[in-house]
């Protein structure tokens, strides 16, 4: 491992001598020239490379030739045999034995089966070996250095990966301990404290060149990292091998995730297509785009707008049939039961994966290390209360000491969400602003499109503050999760996600949730219209409903934070951070093209970016899985547009990890975490959401009540005037009357607008008339039914699918039943041994009788 200093001093506290380090368990530092792609680099400053490095137990000078980067400095940390086979047994890491066993894949036929697809899709697969099916493996056990003998020890420079190396190198300087305070103070405390700039395992090598050796950074590049590759299943075992199982699980996760939204792009495309073929035969928009029918609509604002004919909306119907038909019902379903699969499929494939990676007997009692901040409080507070806390007590955080933290936390998320939500007011009055400056505009070109106009442009608007508000509050989560001091790194993490999660899911969908659940419902009617902030009336739904409205926000927003946010972010920022890390080198052009050709593997990678972990590129795809499935019913071409974002976007995080970034520290982990936790809440969530957006949002309902109940012929003809109400235009209140009322060409005395009321001619004028109610309860009913059905439906699924493959199963059990036996064999050589031992024993000596028995010899080669 190479670590980079900016000041070499150990921190203390105000008052206390400075702290000193015990020795780090056998780790040894050595000059860069002695360099393997197994060890872990330290980076010091180049006017303080003369200090003697005790914190690594050694007396050894780094020397000015070790870089040739002006003002850092580097040491090499690397862990010799003995302290590997210690921590790995101490680490209980899973080693394979000698032991082989015939891996079967299942039945004949399925086996058949298997084979022929993947003779099929042969050209689709890398040409890695680690991602080739084995026919044998090898039998796995926690390492022991008493039972080296288990083990093929032949080659010991290959049995412990690289991954595995820099790993036990971690593990082993984030627990060296302070000899004052006996808290850890390891390698993360000096790192959070600018001891250390940096600390990383080396890359294997070149990925171009001609002088570049093979290795396995390259061959990821080659099948991976390249867009060329794009069709190509992804090299999950070299990734894992690579980068370590937690890395490995996110981009097999991504993968299953991408090859699942194929079907859901299919299905999604044919609904399409389906709107677009029966567009000329709805009739409902062949009613409002007849002129014939000659419909006069009252004024979408007060004052500045006339009246209108419904024939205008003619295109807007058009267009709101292609996502709000039949088909729509039955694509919601679809996705609904589309989730599940995806979750059971991924939870299959997370165990096959534990199997082959030996993961298995993984589980959460790992130890996991207190956080160098944590560890810093603690102190502070044994500090304070020195005299106060009992001898032999453990000081440590409670609930009252995080309470001003806890409270901050609440408030500040509190705020933050009032923030969204007062930024999308304000994008509502907006649309209601300019929509009736458009209207009293005198160029004929800005009146010709107003409700195109205002529609995209609040889309724009919105996405921008979309894209800013997420930088905003993930740094905002961040502070708070480091004011509450959590304990260890995992629960920062999941501290982190969820804060994160809920401030960006809140920013993302708020706009969206206005548009299909509250526009258009808190309107009024003419003549007693709900107004806000004064005189601003509050928007009104197109007359074919506000579906179309919310595809467009969905598109804009999906499309943009896919382009914007996720590949442009992700492309442009880390080359701008990695040139101003070159910059500040103090080198001009040519020396630094020079250099650069002379740099050894450690210098190259100090000018990557450092590895800030797997969550943000979880959380934009948890973000996608929402805007995917939740408002489906709306909009579904969503399946299609995140199944190309997600074929750019593997081939982009494969690059960035491949060449943009420093390679992470090798990290266990058996599934993926809180974010199935998340993608399990939001598969229930759209179900229900979607029953509300076919219910409340489409037409859908409306339209199957006036077929079965009010039509007198069992059709839709005559629907759009069942959904107009009437309106005496002398009961408009003074002030809100059309400026021009002739607008039309003649003089209108009644007008038509979208409710189900009574006429002002009945004896309760304006009030909600009886096709309301039946249409609510309608609604109602069908929201009921719909969640349960396609719930039990969904539920059936999952008790359907088994969580664990059958064949994974068997195999798990038959090499429980071989390491038995293995071990068996081992204690009945060990008894056969004894007594021979013991025969020779009484056969050479008479009196061997009296001595005592010989112990075995011992075939631990560590120490």
């Amino acid at each position: 491992m190479w670590c980079s200093m900016s000041k070499f001093h150990f921190i203390s506290l105000p008052g206390s001598p400075p702290l000193a380090c015990e020795p780090s368990d056998g780790l040894q530092q050595e000059e860069p020239a002695m360099m393997r792609r197994s060890d872990n680099y330290l980076p010091v400053p180049a006017e303080e490379k003369n200090l003697d490095m005790d914190f690594v137990n050694t007396s050894a000078r780094n020397k000015e030739s070790i870089t040739k980067i002006p003002g850092i400095g580097f040491l090499k940390i690397h862990a010799p045999w003995n302290v590997l086979c210690r921590e790995a047994e101490f680490m209980k890491l899973k080693m394979p034995t000698k032991k082989v066993y015939d891996v079967k894949q299942g039945s004949n036929l399925v086996e058949k089966i298997r084979l022929f697809i993947r003779k099929v899709t042969a050209p689709l697969h890398p040409k890695v070996d680690a991602n080739r099916p084995q026919s044998v493996k090898s039998l796995s056990h926690p390492f022991s250095r008493e039972k080296q003998h288990l083990f093929d020890l032949s080659d010991r420079d290959k049995f412990f990966d690289s991954k595995t190396r820099s790993s036990i190198v971690y593990e082993v300087l984030k627990r060296t301990r302070c000899t004052k305070a006996k808290y850890n103070m390891g390698i993360t405390s000096l790192l959070a404290n600018g001891v250390y700039t940096s600390a990383y395992p080396l890359h294997d090598g070149d990925i171009e060149g001609v002088n570049a050796e093979p290795n396995d950074r390259k061959l990821l590049y080659e099948e991976w990292a390249s867009y060329s590759v794009f069709y190509k299943y992804q090299p999950i075992g070299l990734i894992r091998k690579y980068f370590g199982e937690k890395v490995g699980l996110y981009f097999a996760w991504l993968g299953v995730y991408t090859q699942m939204l194929i079907p859901a792009a299919i299905v999604g495309v044919i609904v399409f297509l389906y709107g677009c073929a029966t567009v000329d035969d709805n009739i409902p928009s062949m009613e409002i785009c007849d002129p014939r029918n000659n419909i006069t609509m009252c004024p979408l604002c007060d004052h500045a707008c006339s009246y209108w004919k419904l024939v205008t909306a003619c295109g807007t119907a058009r267009a709101s049939h292609l996502f709000d038909n039949p088909a729509t019902v039955f694509f919601s379903i679809f996705m609904a039961l589309w989730a599940v699969l995806f979750m059971e499929h991924w939870k299959r494939r997370q165990m096959r994966l534990n199997y082959v990676w030996d993961l298995t007997g993984f589980g959460e009692e790992e130890e996991d290390h207190n956080r160098a901040e944590y560890e810093f409080r603690v102190m502070e507070k044994s500090t304070k209360q020195e005299h106060s806390t009992p001898k032999g007590e453990k000081v440590k955080l409670t609930c009252t000491d995080r309470l001003p933290a806890y409270l901050t936390t609440v408030v500040m998320m509190c705020f933050m969400i009032l923030v969204t939500f007062t930024i999308v007011f304000g994008v509502i009055l907006y649309r209601i602003s300019i929509k009736a400056a458009l209207h009293i505009s005198t160029y004929p070109a800005a009146r010709s499109n107003i409700r195109a106009t205002v529609k995209t442009t609040a889309a724009i608007i919105n996405l921008i503050v979309i894209i800013i508000l997420d930088e905003i509050y993930a740094s905002i989560a961040r502070w708070l999760t480091t004011l509450e001091v959590p304990k260890t790194e995992k629960s920062f993490e999941e501290r982190l996600i969820f804060k994160t999660f809920i401030l960006k899911f809140v920013n993302a969908f708020t706009p969206i949730v206005y548009l299909a659940f509250f526009r258009g419902r808190l309107v009024g009617r003419p003549g007693n219209y709900l107004y806000v902030v004064g005189s601003y009336r509050m928007e009104e739904c197109a007359h074919a409903g506000c579906l179309m409205e919310l595809c467009i926000q969905l598109c804009i927003t999906m499309l943009g934070k896919q382009l914007i946010q996720n590949n442009l972010f992700e492309i442009g920022i880390p080359k701008l951070k990695k040139l101003l890390r070159r910059r500040k080198s103090d080198m001009d052009s040519k020396q630094k093209e020079e250099l650069n050709k002379t740099l050894q593997r450690y210098e190259k990678d100090h000018f990557l970016g450092p590895f800030v972990g797997l969550s943000p590129e979880y959380m934009e795809m948890i973000i996608q899985f929402g805007m995917v499935t939740l408002f489906v019913a709306s909009f579904p071409l969503a399946p299609l547009f995140a199944l190309l974002n997600n074929i750019i976007e593997i081939r982009l995080d494969a690059k960035k990890f491949v060449m943009e970034l420093r390679r992470p520290i090798a990290a266990k982990a058996k599934d993926i975490g809180i974010w199935y936790n998340l993608l399990r809440g939001l598969s229930k969530v759209a179900v229900i959401v979607n029953a509300f957006v076919i219910s409340f949002t489409s037409g859908f309902i409306p339209r199957l009540v006036y077929q079965y109940m009010y039509s007198p012929d069992g059709t839709m003809h005559g629907f759009v005037n069942h959904t107009l109400s009437y309106f005496n235009v002398s009961d408009f209140q003074p002030g809100t009357d059309p400026l021009q009322p002739m607008h039309l060409g003649y003089k209108v005395e009644v007008c038509r607008y979208k409710d189900y009321r009574e006429p002002p001619w009945s004896s309760t004028p304006y009030e909600l008339s009886k096709e309301f109610w039946a249409i609510l309860a309608a609604r109602l009913a069908f929201v009921i039914v719909f969640q349960n059905v396609v719930m039990l439906m969904s539920d059936f699924v999952d008790w359907l699918i088994p969580d664990i493959p059958k064949d994974i199963s068997l195999q798990m059990h038959k090499e429980k039943i071989l390491m038995v036996e293995l071990f068996m064999k081992e204690e009945q050589g060990k008894r056969l041994a004894a007594q021979d031992s013991h025969n020779q024993d009484n056969s050479s000596s008479p009196s061997s009788a009296t001595q005592p028995r010989s112990r075995p010899v011992s075939h631990t080669n560590c120490y």
